[in-house]
Formats: C-alpha cells, sequence, structure tokens
C-alpha cells in the first residue's frame, strides 16, 4: 500500500537556532478542492517552547505560509482547539492536488535572508513531531495525524557545569560529574575542535593535572578524586579555546565525618517540563540534567489537577526511579484545607499510597488525615504559609508530622514580614495577585514552641499557584533543600527530615553548618542535660559560599541577637551568648518549660540566601533559680 512521505529541511535543528524550516509532504492519495490541513506545533506554552509563528501577510517575519505545487501560496488561519495551549494552523486548499505532488509548509522569513526566521525551541529533543491533520471532505473532521520530526541537538557550548558534594571527609574517595551545555542548558560536544579543558583545584596535587576533551555525550564522571587535607575546595575547569574558567559549588572537607549533604527538590516544578503529563521526562530531568539527589513529587489532589491516571503513573515512577546512593524518590501530593488549614505537602515514607482527595470523607481535613496515620508514614510540610487568601494560622499544628516548613519558594519567603527584613516577600505590586500577611509567619509559629526545621521549594505554576506565573507576582530563584544525613537512602533522608537535620536555600548550593554547644541544626536542648546553657550559649559555625558573604544573622526568638559582614567566601564564626537564659526565654502556651531558639540566615553579595534549621534550648525548672557560677578571686600571695 502506497504511503505518503513526510520529510523535514534540515533535518535536525541546534537549540534555539533561527531559521527557515520546511515541512514537505508527498501525498498518497489526492486531496480535492476544499480539503482542510491543520498544522499542529504541538507545543505546552513553555519559555522553552518553539516559537509561535504568525499568519499577517503583511508581515514577513516568522511567518508561516504552505507552496502548492504549482508555486501559489497560502496563508492559514489560527483555530484553538480545547485543552491546547498554542493555536494551531489551518489551510483550505483551493483546488485539486493529485497524487505524487508535494506540498510544503515554511516557518520562517520568504527569500534568502533567514536571519530573521523561525526560533527552534530551546531544549534537545529526539524526534521532535510535528501533526499534520487532513480533513478531505473540508469539515473539520480531523482523525489521526501525518507525522514530521526533526531531531533538537546542543548549540554551542558556552557554560560547564560541575556538580560535586558538599561535606567529604579526608582520603574519603568521591566523584564529580561534568556537564558541558549550551547557552539553554542542553548538554552539547559543539565546541571548536581541539578544545581541552584543564582541572585543577587548590593544594594542587601533581597526579591530578588532568587535561579532558569535550565528549560527545556532553558529560563525563571523574571518579575516585579525594582529598588529603581538610580544608574548603572548589574543582577549576579551564576551557583552551576561550580560557573561560568554570568552579564547582565549595567543598567542605572534614578531618573526619559520617554525615554529607544531599541537594533536592521537595516541592517544585520545572520551566521545561510538565511533571504531570511527563513524569518519566521529569525524574530524568531531575536526576541527570539538574543533578538532584532526591525529588519529591507534588502534584495537587483535585481531580482537575491529577487524574487517577496520573497518580498511576505517578506512583509507578517513584517506584521506578529510586535508586540507592544516586537517586531518590519520595511520593508526595499538596493538599490544600479550610478555615486558614492552609497549603501542606504531604509526603509518603512508602511508595504506591492512595492520592489524599478532598472530597473522600476521610481526608476532608488536617485532623482526620493525622488520625488515620502514624508518624512513620507522612510528613505534612506547610508551605506557602503567609500567601494571603491562603495563610496558615497553624492552629492544628502537629509536632509529630508538621517536622518541617516551607520556609522559601519561588514566590517568596514566610519567615516574617517585609518591614521586618524579609529580604524575598510575597508581594504583587499591582495589588492583583497575592500578598504577604502576618498571620502565617514562620516566626510567629516559632515563638509559640512550635518546632520545625527549614526546606525551600522550587516554582509552582499548579493549583492555587496557577495565576502567579502570567501575573506581576513577584517571582523569585527556585529554591533548594539540602537534608544532611548518614547515607542516601530514602529512610535515611526522610528520617533526617524528621529530626529536622535539613537547610534552605534559594537555590545556590551553600554548604552551611550550625551549632549550639557542639549540637547541630534541629536539636534540642535543655538545662537539664547541660546547665550551663543557661548562663551560655556557645554559638559555632561556617559558611562556604558560591559568592562573597554579606552577611550572616543570628536569630533568637525572632530578633537579631548578632550580626557578622565576612565580605568574604568562607568563613568560620563563634559568638558567646551570655544572657541568661531566664530572662530571654519565651513561655510556652502549654506545660512544656520555656525556651529559646536560634538559627541563622546568610544572604551573599549575589542575593543568594541560606536559612538554617533552629536549634532549641529548654530551660528547666532545675536549673531556672540557680545562680550563675561565680569566678573564683585569686588570692594575693
Amino acid at each position: 500500500m502506497r504511503r505518503s512521505i513526510c520529510l523535514t529541511e534540515p533535518n535536525f535543528a541546534l537549540a534555539g537556532e533561527t531559521k527557515t524550516w520546511k515541512f514537505s509532504h508527498t501525498l498518497a492519495a489526492g486531496f480535492p478542492k476544499g480539503t482542510k490541513l491543520k498544522f499542529d506545533l504541538v507545543m505546552q506554552n513553555r519559555p522553552t517552547d518553539w516559537e509561535i509563528p504568525q499568519n499577517d501577510p503583511k508581515i514577513k517575519e516568522n511567518s508561516i505560509w504552505l507552496a502548492l505545487p504549482g508555486g501559489k501560496t497560502l496563508i492559514p488561519e489560527e483555530i484553538y482547539s480545547p485543552n491546547h495551549y498554542a493555536p494551531a494552523f489551518e489551510f483550505t486548499l483551493p483546488g485539486e492536488i493529485k497524487a505524487g505532488e508535494t506540498i510544503e509548509i515554511f516557518l520562517g522569513t520568504p527569500g534568502k535572508d533567514h536571519s530573521k526566521g523561525n526560533c527552534a525551541q530551546t531544549i534537545t529533543q529526539r524526534r521532535r513531531p510535528f501533526h499534520l491533520y487532513v480533513d478531505t471532505k473540508g469539515k473539520g473532521d480531523y482523525k489521526e495525524p501525518e507525522i514530521f520530526s526533526l531531531d533538537i541537538r546542543g548549540n554551542i557550548l558556552k557554560n560547564i557545569r560541575i556538580f560535586v558534594p558538599s561535606l567529604v571527609a579526608k582520603n574519603r574517595r568521591f566523584d564529580v560529574i561534568v556537564r558541558f551545555e549550551d547557552a539553554f542548558g542542553n548538554l552539547t560536544s559543539n565546541a571548536p575542535e581541539g578544545t581541552l579543558i584543564e582541572l585543577s583545584y587548590e593544594f594542587l596535587r601533581e597526579n591530578l593535572n588532568w587535561k579532558l576533551f569535550v565528549p560527545e555525550t556532553g558529560f563525563i564522571v571523574l571518579p575516585n578524586l579525594y582529598f588529603n587535607e581538610p580544608g574548603i575546595y572548589k574543582i577549576q575547569l579551564k576551557s583552551s579555546s576561550n580560557n573561560a574558567v568554570f568552579y564547582s559549588s565549595p567543598i567542605k572537607c572534614l578531618g573526619e565525618s559520617d554525615y554529607s549533604i544531599y541537594w533536592g527538590t521537595l516541592h517544585g516544578e520545572s520551566e521545561k517540563i510538565d511533571s504531570s503529563e511527563g513524569i518519566d521526562t521529569f525524574m530524568r530531568h531531575i536526576r541527570d540534567e539538574v543533578v538532584r539527589q532526591f525529588v519529591g513529587t507534588s502534584s495537587f489532589e483535585s481531580p482537575e489537577e491529577t487524574s487517577n491516571e496520573v497518580w498511576k503513573a505517578i506512583c509507578s515512577n517513584i517506584h521506578e526511579y529510586n535508586e540507592e546512593s544516586r537517586f531518590t524518590t519520595m511520593l508526595g501530593l499538596q493538599w490544600f484545607g479550610d478555615e486558614n488549614e492552609g497549603l501542606r505537602q504531604i509526603i509518603y515514607w512508602k511508595d504506591n499510597k492512595p492520592l489524599m482527595r478532598k472530597k473522600d470523607s476521610k481526608y476532608t481535613n488536617l485532623k482526620k488525615i493525622y488520625k488515620i496515620h502514624s508518624p512513620k508514614e507522612i510528613l505534612a510540610i506547610p508551605e506557602f504559609t503567609m500567601a494571603k487568601g491562603y495563610e496558615t494560622d497553624f492552629s492544628e499544628f502537629n509536632p509529630d508530622f508538621e517536622r518541617i516548613v516551607e520556609i522559601y519558594n519561588a514566590w517568596g519567603s514566610s519567615e516574617c514580614l517585609e518591614k521586618e527584613g524579609n529580604p524575598r516577600p510575597i508581594k504583587s505590586p499591582s495589588g492583583e495577585g497575592i500578598n504577604e500577611t502576618q498571620e502565617g509567619s514562620i516566626r510567629l509559629a516559632l515563638n509559640q514552641n512550635m518546632r520545625f526545621g527549614f526546606v525551600a521549594g522550587g516554582l509552582d505554576d499548579r493549583g492555587i499557584y496557577q495565576d502567579l506565573y502570567e501575573s506581576d507576582q513577584a517571582q523569585y530563584s527556585p529554591g533548594l533543600t539540602a537534608i544532611i544525613a548518614i547515607e542516601q537512602t530514602r529512610d535515611t533522608l526522610i528520617q533526617a527530615l524528621y529530626n529536622r537535620s535539613c537547610y534552605a536555600t534559594t537555590g545556590a548550593r551553600i554548604v552551611l553548618g550550625f551549632y549550639i554547644a557542639g549540637s547541630q541544626i534541629g536539636t534540642e536542648l535543655s538545662t537539664k542535660n547541660k546547665p550551663g546553657l543557661a548562663f551560655n550559649r556557645h554559638i559555632t559555625g561556617f559558611i562556604c559560599g558560591t559568592a562573597p558573604i554579606k552577611e550572616i544573622l543570628i536569630i533568637c526568638n525572632g530578633t537579631e541577637l548578632h550580626k557578622l559582614q565576612p565580605n568574604q567566601v568562607n568563613v568560620e564564626f563563634e559568638y558567646d551568648d551570655f544572657q541568661e537564659l531566664k530572662n530571654i526565654a519565651l513561655d510556652s502556651p502549654d506545660e512544656r518549660p520555656p525556651f529559646a531558639y536560634y538559627y541563622i540566615r546568610v544572604m551573599q553579595e549575589d542575593g543568594q540566601i541560606a536559612w538554617s534549621s533552629p536549634i532549641w534550648v529548654d530551660l528547666s525548672e532545675s536549673i531556672s533559680a540557680v545562680p550563675p557560677p561565680q569566678k573564683s578571686k585569686k588570692k594575693a600571695s
């Protein structure tokens, strides 16, 4: 049986390349007069998508037209279909076209000057499809399409990204992942011939004087590196073609340490890929392109956002992609409550769990959800808590389930009000979007002895966030969550979240440590066990920045206790809070003893921020009445 032929010229594109593209269709059977042809670019209306052509015949740039066998051209009409994010283009044939003849659809600029043609999408894709639908009856009743395809390849080498562990021990071996990328973050080997990449770092050893070629795959894994002296390091790569130098994020090498820092996203989407419609592609993107070590899913529970089929696919991929010591996946969803219950991300400890649909009587409010689950089954993370209209008043706060809170996502920080020093507040300049409200302030919740660690979310354009992307809502960089744990397994990472052994950043891989009396973030201390804390809290820490550090704030009970302005990339600090604990401790609203809490907020010169999880100090009754120790006076000889 004779078949039609679909060809594209050229047959591949570089990401973001501007050209005139030709799609040739040779007919297997004739088209009568009045036949309708619908050309669909198959787009999702994302910034990375193929450029939408225009159909105004007066404009000769970025146009779309059809050339008939006799040379006559047709201009299409834009048509929109339900659940489609961009228009398709419909042509109506003015006469018959015979079998074996060829029609050609062009995207670009007529003539020889293609400099102002049509721009290809900015992400790589194998066999990128374009659909041509045919209705020979001319009634718009389209069936299965004819498919054109071309490959989208990486463009010219622009950037080298180096992914390294953030915390290592002396003489412990580790791997480094190097990605060679174009201006859009795609893998590429498109570099000048003979380009060499020289690898080095501080305290250079002779046996690490390596030179690398740009591989055809666009990435390379450098195995078994190690440091034989404690310190702070950055891997450096220098290109021989233009002498450009690229650095990794900092690596803190300790003399001894059982812990590592694992980076990932619990809540968030990608500008490139819709996680609901392409969960498999999303997982690969998070693991391989942005090189996260863990990810949580966060689709909204409503049927409109997440169908049963989509949830089934999410569950399947969570199980399939979870790989010990490489990539940890966590099954999660977003649930929005009533009466200021606010928004929660629910994370399951295990695979293949049900979607908590709010219309189900078991999941209508937080009390019911918590009642039918144990703390070893789910974590509930309050999100976007200071967003007016979606705020969380924490009246249903449950310390067994709400062990962490999202202090930041790409739509702003819920740490405190802008007038209280919030550097990235939730706000809409026009007032038509979402603004901040004090009711959901995390500092106020901490002042009420609600104890949670800090995590950060990414970009989200689903559910309650769906109208923000196209509005004037203040939008910031997607955040990152750092988990401090002994090993990379799902149980270990979720247990670390439960223990509040985590911190949040606005996207930079800032390495930090924060300690009181040698105890790390997330810890609850008591003067019962450490009586000296009643009179002095010895605070220590370190920051390894990705840019010079503008300030470090030590926050105590919601106010600034101490500020450092180091103006350097790497800092170690210590500070003694000699205030008597009984004079500064906050009263707990329940039967627990008075307490104080401390955390640090770090801001770099480039605007990137990190928040450590807090450390709490309880004032036990047995020590509150004991006077501070007196310094002995030396007797004269």
